[in-house]
């Protein structure tokens, strides 16, 4: 399974995982046409009636914050790099300390983030279409920001942080402040080693070869802590996907936002409401695995699209 990316900054696999196969398959902008495109008003007006009255259930992704400073992983600026994986980090202390390195030189710039227009306009949206319920690939906490409620977090959160050993789940803000204390050299150079990070490709930090790192253990068990979120190689958790198809097993309509639902883990809900006899409709730039899947497929910015329905779904005056 693919994992919810936490940002070229410091995903990106060592080349000592490559060397020894454990690198992931590479992001990147998947060749395509359908960059680009803006779907007639009469197609978006159409999907409107499927959707609106329907109880609709939202799947997000990448592309759902990529406005608000957030990479995508297959349109088409997205910078290709290859994720650590679920095995690489829990089996080895070399990869972890890498992985947190990255983690404190990115972590400033990604709890900056902010919800985007998209954001605001599918909560505006939420009551008038019905919105059900958002599942989000996405690991932001952004929707929940804006409004939208209920979310389901397919593959959990980046502000949380889990140990594996006690399961104990504490706040990765609270970590932050904890590796810029342990890691002094880290702290007073962060701006720069930031700004290289961000600008660099691949995100090849400096930070990349610093091998003294420190991160701290579990404060509960001593175990090893790893940010909430699913890795490349890892499955999300059971009980959130039972919540997820819940969610979409109540609704009477699929609307998938800004994912080119290359990975399983969001591709099964397009399945598995094509197999219900659900109809999907589909709005992303760029192509997607589920397209075929769909009963309208559409394409544009997805604050726009949004805000065309809010305009005719709202009530006049």
């Amino acid at each position: 399974m693919e994992p919810a990316d936490v940002g070229r900054w410091f995903s990106t696999a060592s080349p000592l995982a490559t060397a020894r196969g454990l690198r992931g398959r590479a992001w990147g902008p998947l060749p395509s046409e359908l960059y680009g495109r803006q779907s007639p008003p009469a197609e978006l007006d159409a999907a409107l009636e499927i959707l609106s009255g329907a109880r609709t259930c939202v799947l997000s992704g990448a592309g759902m914050s990529t406005a608000s400073g957030l990479p995508d992983y297959r349109g088409r600026d997205a910078v290709p790099r290859s994720p650590m994986t679920y095995q690489e980090f829990t089996g080895s202390d070399l990869a972890r300390r890498r992985y947190w390195a990255r983690s404190t030189v990115g972590w400033t710039r990604f709890a900056a983030a902010r919800p985007n227009p998209g954001h605001d306009a599918l909560a505006r949206l939420g009551p008038l279409l019905p919105v059900h319920g958002i599942i989000t690939q996405n690991v932001d906490d952004l929707h929940r920001r804006a409004g939208s409620s209920p979310v389901v977090d397919l593959h959990g959160r980046l502000d949380a942080v889990r140990c594996l050993g006690c399961d104990a789940l504490t706040s990765r803000a609270v970590l932050h402040e904890r590796l810029l204390a342990m890691n002094p050299e880290v702290a007073a150079r962060l701006p720069q080693l930031a700004a290289d990070a961000a600008s660099a490709p691949d995100g090849d930090a400096e930070v990349d070869r610093t091998d003294a790192f420190r991160y701290p253990p579990c404060g509960l068990c001593g175990g090893v802590l790893k940010p909430d979120v699913v890795f490349f190689g890892e499955s999300a958790r059971p009980e959130t996907v039972r919540r997820a198809m819940a969610i979409l097993e109540e609704s009477g309509a699929l609307l998938v936002l800004g994912s080119s639902l290359t990975a399983w883990s969001g591709l099964r809900f397009v399945r598995a409401a094509e197999r219900a006899g659900t109809p999907v409709v589909i709005l992303n730039d760029g192509p997607t695995r589920g397209d075929v899947h769909a009963r309208l497929r559409l394409h544009g910015r997805i604050e726009s699209v949004l805000a065309r329905w809010e305009s005719r779904l709202a009530p006049a005056g």
